[in-house]
């Protein structure tokens, strides 16, 4: 064949794989998002061509790979694939939650890079928002990652892994979704919601998520009316957020502004990040945060600016509660309900 007849039919090709894909896309998920997906590809694919930035920043650095395509949402990306994947099938049944993840190769992973003193972290949201715990598994000789696990609350889970495997140092983030037999009551936030309370301690957070671009969101802990100056680092920073777009669940990780905490260091009350929102719209984040050698989870609604309200810090009623986040210890999984009262040290 001729190379002006192969490259015509190579075209023709590419054609009818994105109309495909894009017909694909509207069925299951919004237009506007297909829309702004079509806008950013369809104009531009050739200067994104070999790679782009992730669905998160790492002491305000992107991670590889970009947060319009990179949003934690498949079983597989670049050659590894989350398997195995069991855990509990109706509330108050005690098991373990487990997983593999298999490389290129089709066999189990044993190799990865320390990422946040963890070589891997499991996200686990109920697809409403509630529940939200942040935990890190046990990986055995044989490349499984396991966990003790029960579940408090029936529904659809999305769980995700992420991780960097040393053959290739690029972070990743594969994810699947768990269903938990039992009553199942929707709690989907009806408005924003920029304060949470937790075990006693207050957090609000400030500033304004834009869509497309970087913004600053800035955390501030205090109880009984005090700031809190004694956040300690918890896996390398003073702060962890987590941001899902409601709806999708598309993920990101922040991590905070600033240099990377010393052992014994202490800080607060406040704590920045840099976020950046791949597409317009609603927002659940989930700040992790230790004071006295204990994790505690605030959770929190935002909705990206808008045209009227760009720069003026309106988003509309922020009184709102937001979904219900499950503190979870690292180490044994043991659980607390945020805007429970309990009493800890510190």
């Amino acid at each position: 064949m001729r190379a002006p007849a192969r490259l015509g039919l190579y075209g023709l090709t590419l054609v009818t794989v994105f109309a495909v894909a894009f017909a694909t896309a509207g069925a299951v998920v919004p237009d506007g998002v297909v829309e702004s997906w079509s806008e950013q590809t369809g104009d531009h694919a050739g200067d994104h061509a070999g790679g782009s930035d992730a669905g998160g920043n790492d002491m305000g650095t992107p991670h590889p790979g970009s947060a319009t395509t990179d949003t934690g949402l498949s079983l597989a990306a670049d050659g590894y694939r989350l398997t195995g994947v069991t855990a509990p099938s109706t509330v108050g049944e005690e098991q373990e939650l487990a997983l593999t993840i298999e490389g290129p190769d089709s066999q189990p992973v044993s190799d990865f890079d320390l990422s946040h003193e963890k070589e891997l972290h499991l996200i686990v949201v109920r697809t409403d928002g509630a529940g939200f715990r942040h935990v890190h598994p046990q990986r055995d000789a044989q490349g499984q990652w396991s966990i003790p696990w029960q579940w408090p609350q029936a529904g659809s889970h999305r769980v995700y892994a992420e991780f960097v495997p040393t053959a290739t140092g690029e972070d990743i983030t594969l994810s699947t979704v768990v269903q938990v037999g039992g009553d199942f009551s929707p709690q989907q936030a009806d408005e924003p919601a920029r304060t949470a309370r937790t075990d006693g301690y207050e957090v609000e957070i400030e500033g304004d998520l834009a869509a497309g671009e970087s913004s600053t969101l800035t955390v501030r802990v205090t109880r009984d009316g005090e700031p809190v100056t004694t956040l300690e680092p918890y896996l390398g920073a003073y702060g962890h957020l987590v941001a899902l777009r409601e709806g999708d669940l598309a993920y990101l990780h922040v991590h905070p502004r600033g240099e990377e905490p010393q052992p014994g260091q202490t800080s607060g009350p406040e704590v920045a990040f840099e976020v950046s929102a791949p597409t317009p719209g609603r927002y659940l984040l989930y700040l992790d945060f230790q004071v006295a050698g204990e994790v505690r989870t605030a959770p929190f609604v935002l909705d990206t600016m808008t045209n009227h309200n760009a720069g003026s810090g309106d988003e509309g009623p922020t009184t709102g509660e937001a979904p219900t986040a499950t503190d979870t210890d690292p180490e044994d999984g043991t659980r607390h309900e945020d805007g429970d009262d309990h009493d800890h040290d510190g």
